[in-house]
């Protein structure tokens, strides 16, 4: 897109796994570009290095075990976990794994021991993703002491007989319900009970039953299984299916924990609240069932009569006697992103995605919060998601955070978002955000806000936006949106002057996304891509975003989906999940040029227009496309930027851009000469 004075552009995407570029996608596809070696940037270009882009101990995983809270990091290098010791309220202990990028897995065996801890990695790396710690020698290291082929170990049980299970999923496979034995060191596949899951969340064990929770929290639609929970007979090796009726509509089951003679069962939904069942182990059949207030019921924990749980809304507490539900109001702060709730004496410890421990007293309706990063965890660079910038500042959205970086002071402030910023827009200094999971838009003015505040909200099951652009003849801004668990997508438009607000559902197709969108004249350009396997894909729908209507459509040549696009004058550009290079004569409405650049694009990328001249980001390389021949050609090499969800590229209203090399937010001033 174009760069105007008063606004600043930037054209990004999410990372996934996909479908590559066909070999002979198309008979005028060009000859591959070749990969300029490691070295200087481009003659003619500055880089500036910005320092880290994050900073903080981003995490995903609580668990209380004595009285320690054990925490699992979340995008950061090394993958490890700390202990924050509740009486000193101080991290007193840490371990590395050094596989995977996150651990949102964590367990204890029965007598406290051994802490087993679960990661999630990018690719299977063929290396251990299931590790033990020895608490009674925190300062000897975790060992791996196994490995799912299922790539991400989501949640673990431990039986009262020591023995572990795992659940979690890669994508495009069933996930299976696993065993670890400690007695023999074996990792055994014990079935896929469910065929339509995409992924497991839940486990628990007892001594005869062990019980998987799954679903399509990712990867949704096109068939994929709702919520399905399974008790699996541990002496006869067989699934039963229990799932109670009331949950089968939503998308999966999200957590499990085993209380006395009962088991507790919670979803994540879409288009319905939340639920939370309370089964009888005797009898499956029999169990009474709450709606919650929320998309989502998590962190189960009991104390007597009291069932308590976290949904995106609050801390909530569950009479088992009566079956009353009431919220837990007390004084403390917005908790964001709960990873772990526990009972601790007559309090509750919360650890919360903003990077804190809460101490709760639920009934005086008091607390103590206790920053980890001043505690003593580790705050280091994370990998890194949205930018956008303009000539004051440089927005980098993470887990749960926005750094603010000040270019004319260099400081850096950590300002909390729930979830996820995928993309963001800089508008007369006002930040606009498209916040993952199911947040909508958020908005931010450092002149008048000490926090980002949700601005505008969309149907919950259009939960993960892609891109961000803003259309100044409509004076909209426009975000494109995948649905995790329906499949499709959307087009979200909202209006910074009336904050009116929009949803266009499925303008692809019902299987195609709205990976990427741009916009010329009004008229805004949305990329399809469709994550499964079957359908349609790399569809380019051209759309009317106040009619709300499609104008014309184009299906480009490629086995991939769209992941970038950009416009320069006449010509829309666009860039697939898999190199493959297009440019769309927008006043013909014809394909005129193609092209297969996986050498410096092997997978996800994005666009920005600036200075006149469209732009490119891998995860290896920034690169620059010829206003004229199309040709293109490498700005920095070897860039390889620490990305958490796709390349991101960015340009403020001077026509500089900004992206990372690794950990370091950078900005590049090219001049190419054209």
């Amino acid at each position: 897109m174009e760069t105007t004075p008063s606004f600043d552009r930037r054209r990004l995407l999410r990372a996934g796994g996909a479908l590559g570029l066909a070999a002979a996608a198309s008979p005028a596809l060009a000859a591959p570009a070749r990969a300029v070696p490691a070295g200087a940037p481009a003659p003619g270009t500055t880089v500036t290095d910005l320092g880290p882009a994050i900073e903080q101990f981003a995490l995903m995983s609580g668990l209380l075990v004595g009285d320690t809270v054990y925490i699992g990091s979340r995008n950061l290098t090394p993958t490890q976990v700390i202990g924050f010791h509740l009486p000193s309220r101080r991290v007193v202990t840490r371990t590395a794994l050094g596989t995977g990028h996150s651990v949102q897995a964590l367990a204890a065996d029965p007598t406290g021991r051994y802490l087993y801890a679960g990661v999630l990695t990018k690719a299977d790396e063929g290396r251990p993703n299931l590790f033990r710690w020895d608490l009674t020698t925190p300062d000897v290291p975790a060992v791996g002491v196994g490995r799912t082929e299922d790539r991400d170990v989501r949640e673990l049980a431990v039986a009262p007989d020591g023995t572990v299970y795992a659940v979690g999923g890669i994508p495009g496979k069933a996930p299976a319900l696993w065993q670890y034995d400690p007695r023999s060191g074996a990792v055994t596949n014990l079935g896929v009970p469910d065929p339509k899951a995409t992924l497991a969340r839940a486990v628990a064990a007892t001594d005869t039953t062990v019980f998987f929770g799954a679903g399509s929290t990712l990867a949704g639609g096109d068939g994929a299984g709702k919520a399905s929970l399974y008790a699996y007979d541990r002496a006869a090796g067989t699934f039963t299916l229990v799932t109670p009726a009331e949950m089968e509509k939503d998308p999966s089951v999200r957590e499990l924990a085993v209380l006395g003679d009962r088991l507790l069962v919670s979803t994540a939904a879409s288009t319905e609240p939340a639920k939370l069942a309370v089964m009888d182990l005797a009898d499956l059949s029999s169990y009474t069932l709450a709606r919650s207030e929320g998309k989502v019921v998590k962190n189960l924990t009991a104390d007597g009569d009291l069932v308590r749980f976290v949904t995106e809304s609050g801390l909530y507490s569950y009479a088992l006697s009566t079956g009353v539900t009431e919220r837990i109001v007390f004084d403390g702060p917005e908790l964001g992103e709960v990873w772990g709730l526990d009972h601790a004496g007559g309090s509750l410890a919360l650890v919360s995605g903003y990077g804190f421990v809460a101490e709760i007293d639920p009934a005086a309706g008091t607390s103590v919060v206790t920053d980890l990063g001043a505690a003593g965890a580790p705050v280091i660079p994370q990998t890194t998601m949205g930018i956008a910038a303009d000539r004051r500042h440089v927005y980098v959205g993470g887990n749960n955070v926005i750094a603010r970086h000040d270019l004319r002071t260099g400081k850096v402030v950590n300002l909390r978002a729930p979830g996820e910023a995928k993309d963001a827009e800089l508008l007369d200094g006002v930040l606009y955000t498209g916040q993952y999971s199911s947040q909508g838009i958020w908005a931010y003015d450092p002149r008048t806000d000490p926090q980002p505040y949700r601005i505008a909200s969309y149907p919950s099951e259009q939960n993960r936006p892609l891109d961000v652009c803003y259309d100044p003849v409509n004076e909209l801004l426009l975000v494109g949106v995948q649905s995790d668990t329906e499949g499709g997508g959307s087009l979200w438009t909202f209006s910074p002057a009336t904050r009116a607000t929009s949803a266009h559902v499925d303008p692809v197709d019902d299987l195609q996304l709205v990976r990427a969108v741009t916009t010329r004249d009004g008229v805004a350009y949305l990329g399809g891509d469709n994550p499964t396997t079957q359908g349609t894909r790399g569809t380019l729908v051209a759309f009317d975003p106040v009619a709300g209507r499609e104008l014309w459509r184009l299906d480009l040549p490629f086995a991939t989906g769209v992941a970038a696009l950009a416009v320069r004058r006449r010509h829309l550009y666009g860039l697939t999940r898999r190199g493959g290079f297009f440019v769309v004569d927008l006043k013909r409405r014809t394909l005129i040029h193609t092209a297969d650049h996986r050498a410096l694009c092997p997978g996800f990328a994005a666009m920005v227009t600036s200075r006149g001249v469209v732009y490119g980001v891998s995860d290896t390389t920034l690169f620059r496309f010829h206003p004229e021949t199309f040709a293109v050609s490498t700005v920095v090499a070897d860039i390889d930027g620490a990305w958490y969800s796709g390349p991101h590229v960015n340009a403020d209203s001077h026509g500089r851009l900004y992206t990372m090399r690794g950990h370091h937010l950078v900005r590049v001033d090219d001049r190419p000469g054209f």
